[in-house]
């Protein structure tokens, strides 16, 4: 199935290719101050419908995640990144696609403040 989904002003558009099954909700230290609900994708499935620099990016800790957010009404829509396997990834807020109920989708609790 594809999604679209932006930030709040639209500054920041993407599509993306998948299914949602289930978000994760992560207590690190940013996650938690976000309140973000993140579904994971092969990087490949994420697509900018809008010029890359239109978003920002910020990274801490081990800076090996690119936090992309809205310079303009301070959203996340997403985040770039590897996984485990060394695979590119993108972690989507799900909160910022459209036509879906995000409280419909199962959520799994992860512990980054562990890490």
């Amino acid at each position: 199935m594809n999604y679209r989904g932006s930030c709040h002003c639209g500054r920041v558009a993407f599509e993306v290719e998948g299914e949602i099954d289930s978000a994760l909700a992560c207590n690190c230290s940013i996650c938690q101050r976000k309140g973000s609900l993140l579904w994971f994708v092969p990087r490949e499935k994420f697509r900018l419908l809008t010029p890359d620099d239109a978003a920002s990016t910020y990274t801490f800790n081990r800076h090996v995640i690119r936090h992309r957010f809205c310079p303009v009404c301070g959203m996340h829509p997403y985040a770039e990144g590897t996984d485990p396997q060394g695979q590119a990834v993108a972690a989507i807020n799900i909160c910022c696609i459209e036509n879906i109920d995000p409280a419909a989708i199962p959520v799994h609790h992860y512990d980054g403040r562990a890490i």
